[in-house]
């Protein structure tokens, strides 16, 4: 799941998205079970020596599979490799159109975006290949792979530039299905169960969506929220940032059981990505209901950033101490 930039590329292009068709929701703090001390700590992954830059950008719910991208940077024109590590036994693809990762399932399978003739273009790694996935006319991305190998993103119509909500069925290998969802809907992420995610509407109208595995669409929102923008989901759990006016953003976590939301910590930089259990993971930090934890490895001139996390608690993403390098922490 999971989910870069919450991914740089799918970042860029969901802030130009989705108005306030404001749904029902009653605020009422998560429970959680209590979580007893542990040692968090941080490894490097491995990656091959002579690229310039590594990320570790996705992780399965499992923990088991991690997947980044890497660059080396030569006088000739740069060159991205794919890097899968399966219990830190790594794999590296050269591939011109691996440059960004957005999801990583249980099998190992993992779908990104790239360039192909200056239009973006998503992608998919199986069976030790990378492929382009088919789509509609227009720049495409893809935005999460889910463990029964369902992909979920969206692609621009050429002539209008609005955003249309794809769906790449594992059932059906090599077609690509329009969803019904709001206007402008750009999916970020898709549950286990296929429970669909995003953002939709205009320039700074945004607001949130869900499309349930029957069908049915509804709003994710707030009360009072100007706007919505919807990160990550798994399980139950939806997170995203509400403009409730005031000039700032409030980071939240929905439970799709209930219909409940709640504020996550202040301190949590932006939201990344959640598991199944509720955490969340952004910027230098890993949340669970009110609280955050910073996580070790960074310092002066030191900066660390957390792209994903497991059901099992595994956070992976990157460390910058003037070269970028990938890491994962556990126990945290």
């Amino acid at each position: 799941m999971t989910h870069l930039a919450r991914r740089r590329m799918l970042a860029a292009a969901a802030t130009g998205l989705l108005t306030a068709s404001l749904g029902v929701a009653t605020s009422a703090p998560a429970t959680a079970a209590p979580r007893t001390a542990s040692a968090c700590t941080m490894s490097t992954l491995p990656f091959p020596a002579d690229v310039d830059r590594a990320t570790a950008d996705a992780v399965d719910p499992t923990g088991r599979f991690v997947a980044g991208t890497a660059m080396r940077f030569g006088d000739d024109g740069n060159e991205s490799l794919l890097l899968v590590w399966d219990r830190r036994r790594l794999t590296a693809v050269e591939s011109s159109i691996a440059a960004d990762v957005t999801g990583v399932n249980t099998d190992g399978v993992v779908v990104g975006n790239g360039w192909v003739d200056g239009t973006s273009r998503p992608w998919v790694y199986r069976g030790g290949a990378v492929e382009l996935l088919p789509v509609p006319p227009g720049a495409a991305a893809a935005s999460a792979i889910n463990g029964a190998g369902d992909i979920a993103g969206w692609r621009e119509e050429a002539d209008s530039g609005r955003k249309v909500a794809l769906r790449w069925p594992a059932a059906r290998p090599g077609t690509v299905e329009v969803l019904d969802a709001p206007a402008g809907a750009v999916p970020q992420d898709i549950t286990e169960d296929g429970t669909i995610v995003g953002t939709a509407g205009d320039w700074a109208q945004w607001t949130g969506w869900v499309r349930h595995p029957d069908g049915r669409v509804e709003a994710l929102t707030v009360p009072g929220a100007r706007t919505t923008l919807v990160d990550a989901a798994q399980g139950r759990w939806v997170v995203g940032r509400v403009d409730l006016g005031g000039g700032a953003e409030v980071k939240v976590r929905w439970n799709l059981r209930d219909g409940s939301w709640s504020r996550l910590a202040d301190e949590l930089p932006w939201v990344q990505d959640v598991n199944s259990r509720g955490a969340v993971v952004g910027g230098d930090r890993i949340a669970r209901n009110g609280t955050s934890r910073l996580l070790p490895g960074g310092g002066e001139r030191v900066t660390v950033g957390a792209r994903a996390v497991s059901d099992t608690g595994t956070v992976v993403g990157f460390r910058n101490d003037g070269r970028v390098t990938p890491v994962r922490w556990s126990g945290c």
